[in-house]
């Protein structure tokens, strides 16, 4: 950890804590390929969806980074959005090219199972799901792809509201758009006939039904930032009424063509989720300097997991190395936790952290250039 020089007094330890449990649940899901009947004799614990808690944190997270930019400039022009442009894809971009070329490479040479068709160069704009589902290659980006709009649509609204509004209203409409338009949409589409698997690509997975997810956190930063006595002293509350939204909805029985399922459940478990992040967020500091520590380095490579736990790790092994015995699943599924933390802690180390930390010197030409403080 030494090696990651992590400045642990500027770090908020209860959103650690949040990004680590969703990352380690999804890795917890993508590790079933390997595990076989490893678990089958104890309870199915994992009820929540790991990247469900990743959206609303980043909303929480971008929200209040635009919602502060917002109320600093004296206007939120092209400026602001460039620069925010620019320190997001600095964070995101190059992971994500890196793993997009080492899937390509992968496929293409059949050490991981995959058709090389599946590929178009909608991965290098993030249109693999933009307005329907995709399957095979790199599935897992099409949470990237959310993401990635996501941080295009919000601040370009605010730029756009920001000349017919005020502050807090352009904030608050933006939001709310984001939010309404989605839900909207997946509305619209509620009549199309899915299985459980086609409901999970063609309304989970794509970036037209699933923005609302992440502008729920956004709500939470704008409820924090403008209404923050509320936001703390209801944080208990919140939190218990947030994981009794998550588990209610997620054992709710329904049929993966009711209304139900297409629209209100993902609702729910987004409203849930952001439930959740006033008590994250008021938990400042760790008491366990062992646990607290290994959460914090599991947050931070929490990115580069996401990205290496699949293909590179879980899918390798399932098509070089499958397991046949009871001991052999167990002893590939711990290859396949120590290899994501390794390959995960390299990637962030070496290439993930030297980009990011271009952010801060790199300065684009004329109109991409930082805005005057």
């Amino acid at each position: 950890m030494k090696l990651l020089n992590i400045n642990y007094e500027n770090r908020v330890y209860g959103l650690d804590v949040f990004r680590a449990v969703a990352i380690l649940i999804v890795v917890k899901v993508h590790g079933g390929m390997i595990e076989g009947e490893l678990f089958d004799s104890l309870p199915h614990l994992i009820r929540i969806d790991g990247v469900e808690l990743f959206f609303v944190l980043s909303g929480f997270l971008i929200g209040g980074i635009l919602i502060k930019t917002v109320e600093k400039e004296s206007h939120f022009g092209w400026a602001s959005l460039t620069h925010f442009w620019k320190r997001r894809w600095f964070r995101t971009l190059p992971n994500y090219y890196l793993i997009l070329l080492i899937n390509y490479l992968l496929i293409k040479n059949e050490i991981i199972a995959g058709s090389i068709d599946d590929f178009s160069f909608k991965f290098l704009f993030f249109f693999q799901n933009f307005e329907a589902g995709f399957v095979g290659f790199f599935w897992e980006s099409w949470s990237l792809s959310v993401e990635e709009w996501f941080y295009i649509f919000l601040p370009v609204l605010i730029l756009g509201f920001g000349y017919i509004f005020s502050k807090k209203n352009t904030l608050l409409f933006a939001i709310l758009l984001l939010i309404i338009l989605p839900m909207m949409y997946r509305f619209s589409i509620s009549d199309m006939n899915v299985d459980q698997f086609w409901l999970d690509v063609n309304f989970r997975k794509v970036v037209l039904t699933r923005l609302d997810a992440i502008n729920f956190g956004v709500l939470a930063a704008f409820s924090k930032y403008y209404y923050p006595l509320v936001f703390h002293k209801y944080r208990n509350i919140m939190f218990i009424v947030g994981v009794i939204c998550l588990y209610a909805n997620s054992f709710i029985p329904t049929d993966p063509n009711d209304f139900y399922s297409k629209t209100i459940s993902f609702t729910m478990t987004s409203i849930g989720a952001a439930l959740l992040l006033a008590k994250a967020d008021s938990i400042k500091k760790f008491k366990y300097p062992v646990i607290g520590k290994t959460v914090i380095f599991i947050s931070l490579i929490s990115y580069s997991m996401y990205l290496v736990n699949l293909a590179l790790v879980a899918q390798v092994i399932d098509k070089n190395f499958p397991p046949e015995t009871l001991w052999e699943n167990a002893y590939m599924y711990v290859v396949y936790w120590v290899a994501t933390l390794v390959f995960s802690t390299l990637l962030y180390t070496f290439y993930e952290k030297p980009f990011t930390d271009l952010r801060d010197t790199f300065k684009f030409p004329n109109i991409f250039s930082k805005p005057s403080k």
